[in-house]
């Protein structure tokens, strides 16, 4: 007998992550660090549209145009020993060294995708500061990471999944919670 899965539940919808997003941009700009020094890098996959709907948001409220690139950190994960092989993407990455670096990711969980951001950062230059902006902060880190920019805060179980969804790769925007049914 198939048991149906419980349907997710909308958590913001195309409107609210839009205005998550404008604030983050706003955030950013607000800081003492300025915004000339700036670089946008998205962690493949959803970060990436997510820091360049960001560079545009600041490029219409400041004129300034910033710099965005994409980090793939399949190499840098620290389960490739137990077996863990991943699906690599090209990292485009603008130049980095004495620069202040935003990671901008979807959904900051463990921590450990952050983790393996910054080392792929460091192989890249050296940032005058990383930061990171994510859209939902869900809770449950295994590493001391805590993000500089939050869209939402939504605590969640660990048997909860946290879904961003884009239309540039999912044809519609929204953030759901869906319980992990297995």
């Amino acid at each position: 007998m198939n048991i149906p899965s419980k349907q997710p539940m909308r958590i913001m919808d195309e409107e609210s992550l839009d205005r998550a997003l404008t604030r983050i941009a706003h955030e950013i700009c607000e800081t003492s660090i300025g915004i000339n020094s700036l670089v946008l890098l998205g962690v493949h996959t959803r970060g990436v549209p997510l820091a360049r709907r960001i560079a545009r948001k600041i490029e219409l409220s400041e004129s300034v145009v910033v710099p965005v690139g994409s980090l793939d950190i399949g190499l840098y994960r620290d389960d490739l020993s137990a077996g863990y092989s991943p699906s690599l993407k090209a990292s485009k990455i603008p130049e980095l060294t004495n620069k202040r670096v935003v990671i901008v990711d979807d959904v900051l969980f463990t921590g450990r995708t952050i983790r393996a951001a910054m080392d792929a950062i460091i192989d890249f230059g050296r940032p005058q500061v990383i930061q990171l902006a994510v859209v939902v902060d869900r809770g449950h880190r295994e590493l001391p990471i805590k993000p500089d920019y939050v869209g939402k805060n939504i605590p969640t179980s660990v048997d909860q999944k946290i879904r961003v969804a884009l239309t540039e790769i999912d044809t519609f925007d929204a953030v759901e919670l869906k319980e992990d049914i297995e």
